[in-house]
């Protein structure tokens, strides 16, 4: 018996599955979060090129300690010192010209959200008709286009049509992935153990990412991550093709509940609220901090992916324990209640960092909760879908990845122009405030009726 023939049999095809999804996901927010720290350096270099020759050699000189202070620091703990620089230290000096990128990279950022923001709905109905496996294919090819359009983009529009790009790959991957899952492991302890570690690849592509990216950037330049990115896609599509042979299966799905149908849910609502609001809060996090820590504390390249890290490592820890721990129900809406508050607390007090020692640690609590939040709430919105709907997932897995894409969306969209008139502090202050804010909806969470209990509610209202 060959390799292929044994990895086909039934007993095997789960674990397949469960390998595949992961894979999925970390390529996915591995590629999201590499641009991270590479897009705001990358454009700034872009505007001082185009800049330079038309100044004159005072101001060249200024331009020269500008990018010397942004991107060439190489000590990182002893720029911590840093934050309380003069107001005609070099950082201050970048100040003004950081502030003109937020609306530009908050664009570029956002572009990908928005995209998978369309496709969403569509990708869902198309799943629940046809199956999962020609969508996970088609989600490959597609991410491994993008990743060589990254790599070879040398200006800005090129740049935010690879992030477009990426949109559609995205959205192919998330919810044919996430439904495959459902679908596959039909119990809900099991379930929530199987989400909880393919949400590891999730968290290992956004430890690897903003890291792997700034330190690529800077020793190899700006292809070097995308192509590595686009060898990683080919591997993931040829083992999900290898295995699952998309083009020969014949896939009869029972028809699923419409999305209309599920929008009109109020427990999906709350669920899908709650990750939007925890995936606003690092979307906004991430587009903003990074102009943040170039302006206050001088941080280089490297230093603008590596503050990350924890974020990504606690997320880590988090999902895989709350997806081991809370296997019921009845305590999801507890833990993701919890993980709101606390993301809504900690993205309070990013407004008041000052050194990039704060900003590890308030990154560390960001991941703690908000991955307390997605492994608490994806596996409950398929469990939503069980009790009071025909188990057929790919509508409301849809639904959960464009709550999503909203917060990637909304972020980095809203944040350029609110730090410009309101400040980088301020706008951490709204945002978690009004996380804080919708955290108790969550209590609503616990033990939704069954689908002919509500309508028994319903009619005897």
């Amino acid at each position: 018996m060959d390799l292929l023939t044994w990895l086909r049999q039934e007993a095997q095809l789960k674990k397949m599955v469960l390998v595949i999804v992961f894979i999925a996901l970390f390529l996915d927010h591995m590629l999201l979060s590499v641009v991270v720290p590479i897009i705001p350096s990358y454009l700034y270099r872009m505007e001082q090129a185009t800049t330079t020759p038309s100044v004159n050699s005072t101001d060249s000189t200024v331009i020269y300690a500008l990018i010397q202070s942004v991107s060439n620091q190489t000590e990182f703990f002893n720029n911590a010192s840093m934050a309380n620089k003069s107001p005609d230290s070099n950082c201050s000096e970048a100040g003004a010209q950081l502030d003109e990128l937020n609306t530009k990279v908050g664009l570029l950022l956002a572009s990908k959200s928005t995209i998978q923001l369309i496709f969403n709905p569509l990708t869902g109905t198309l799943t629940d008709r046809i199956g999962y496996h020609v969508p996970m294919c088609a989600g490959f090819f597609v991410i491994i286009l993008a990743t060589i359009l990254f790599a070879f983009s040398s200006s800005y529009i090129l740049l935010l049509f690879a992030r477009s790009v990426q949109g559609v790959g995205g959205s192919f991957l998330s919810v044919a992935g996430m439904s495959m899952l459902a679908d596959v492991y039909k119990d809900d302890k099991e379930r929530g153990r199987a989400m909880g570690i393919s949400f590891t690849g999730l968290a290992l592509g956004l430890i690897a990412g903003a890291p792997f990216g700034s330190v690529m950037y800077q020793y190899a330049g700006k292809m070097a991550p995308f192509l590595v990115l686009a060898v990683i896609a080919v591997l993931g599509g040829g083992l999900h093709f290898l295995i699952f042979q998309p083009s020969k299966v014949q896939t009869v799905m029972e028809k699923g509940t419409p999305l209309l149908t599920l929008l009109k849910d109020p427990y999906i609502l709350i669920a899908a609220g709650a990750i939007c609001f925890s995936t606003l809060i690092i979307a906004t996090v991430e587009t903003a901090l990074p102009i943040w820590m170039m302006k206050t504390m001088c941080a280089s390249e490297w230093q603008l992916g590596v503050v990350f890290l924890p974020d990504s490592i606690s997320y880590l820890i988090a999902s895989n324990a709350c997806g081991h721990l809370i296997q019921q129900n009845s305590g999801r809406w507890l833990g993701a209640c919890i993980g709101m508050t606390v993301a809504g607390i900690t993205t309070i007090s990013f407004g008041f960092s000052k050194t990039i020692y704060h900003v590890i640690v308030l990154n560390a609590f960001v991941g703690l909760s908000v991955g307390t939040i997605d492994s608490s709430l994806m596996p409950l919105m398929g469990y939503l879908v069980d009790r009071r709907y025909v188990p057929v997932y790919g509508t409301v897995f849809a639904i959960a990845d464009i709550a999503v894409c909203i917060g990637f969306c909304v972020g980095p969209t809203i944040t350029g122009p609110m730090v410009a008139s309101v400040g980088f502090p301020w706008l951490m202050a709204i945002i978690g405030t009004v996380t804080i804010i919708f955290a108790p909806l969550c209590i609503f969470l616990y033990g939704p009726t069954r689908k002919e209990e509500h309508l028994m509610i319903l009619k005897g209202n």
